[in-house]
């Protein structure tokens, strides 16, 4: 059985966040691999074991690394395969190494899940095999419904134990279908664009500009995509119904600002990737960045650096080049030339 996930730890101190993303391969029936390399202590390793493990067949890549975490970003300059970068709380609760993974330069992209989040980080890869394979997106679809029923449980165990004289429950008349997909029932049709590869959304028309450095990508490498400005927090009714017309889409990419309100409400609805472009409308983008990556476990988002639309595009082309040589092929020269006009 060869492996599809590779697994690279910047430390063996690292193993307990590693553990995270094996239990869900395990539970996904993912083949994966470990290995133990340093960016920094090791470079020459790291780059062995990735240009060998991408010649080999590996589809997805996870570094988990703490402090300068580099290690995500040396595996991303080796390979055209999608990386998937998991930050280590070492020191300075893990900030440091979530700047580091996620701040990457244009060409060389890290889909980055929130500190010691190694479950997001298996899940997010599980995400992107299922792409193109049925039965991983299928599983992946079943674990969501898991995590659905945890809550559920959660919140039966809690209210048991209320005593309150004035606790007033209501019944909520809508059916667990639609409790599962974020209020869209599955019988709920509408005019659905089909053979879509990527669905584009962006919050605001301030996000435009940062939109424009992935649809510009996106369309070099001939990826279809449909682009749409819907705000989920001032318009809710209105991207409900866009997210039925771009259900069929192979991966989401979410541009937004402020609170990120945008990237959340598609995660709530697919069990697709989902690529998260932070945008610096206040606070330099740091708003929209932390609440972007720092999803809870079962709904990772695939998050670039602040502004970075063109590694959206790259990452994008990463994912769907997996079983598709002409866009693998771009993807590869679009690498060799910017390492060339450097």
């Amino acid at each position: 059985m060869k492996p599809r996930v590779m697994i690279l730890l910047g430390s063996s101190s690292d193993f307990a966040i590693a553990k995270k993303a094996i239990d869900i391969l395990e539970t996904l029936c993912i083949s994966y691999d470990i290995k133990v390399a340093s960016a920094h202590r090791t470079h020459e390793k790291v780059k062995k074991i990735v240009t060998e493990s991408t010649k080999n067949g590996i589809e997805v890549f996870i570094g988990i690394a703490g402090l300068s975490a580099h290690l995500p970003g040396i595996i991303a300059a080796n390979t055209h395969k999608p990386v998937v970068g998991v930050p280590v709380d070492v020191k300075l609760g893990g900030l440091d190494a979530l700047y580091a993974s996620v701040q990457m330069p244009f060409g060389a992209p890290v889909a980055t899940v929130g500190i010691d989040r190694g479950e997001n980080g298996a899940l997010l890869a599980a995400q992107i095999i299922g792409i193109h394979d049925e039965d991983v997106r299928n599983r992946v679809s079943s674990m969501r419904d898991s995590f659905f029923h945890k809550v559920q449980n959660d919140e039966i165990d809690l209210l048991e134990k209320l005593e309150g004289n004035y606790y007033s429950p209501q019944l909520l008349d809508i059916s667990e279908d639609e409790l599962k997909n974020g209020g869209l029932a599955k019988e709920d049709t509408s005019e659905e664009l089909e053979n879509l590869d990527v669905a584009i959304i962006a919050g605001s028309y301030s996000d435009i500009k940062f939109a424009k450095k992935t649809t510009n990508f996106l369309d070099k490498m001939d990826i279809s995509y449909d682009f749409s400005v819907i705000s989920p927090v001032r318009y809710p009714k209105k991207f409900e119904n866009h997210l039925k017309k771009v259900k069929n889409a192979r991966l989401f990419i979410a541009i937004t600002g402020l609170s990120a309100h945008v990237t959340g409400a598609i995660v709530a609805y697919t069990e697709k990737p989902v690529i998260g472009v932070p945008c610096s409308i206040k606070l330099d983008g740091m708003d929209a960045l932390l609440s972007m990556v720092d999803m809870p476990p079962g709904v990772p988002v695939a998050t670039v650096g602040i502004d970075n639309g063109g590694n959206a595009a790259i990452l994008a082309g990463e994912m769907l080049g997996i079983m598709n040589t002409d866009i693998e092929k771009d993807i590869t020269r679009f690498k060799g030339n910017i390492e060339c006009n450097q």
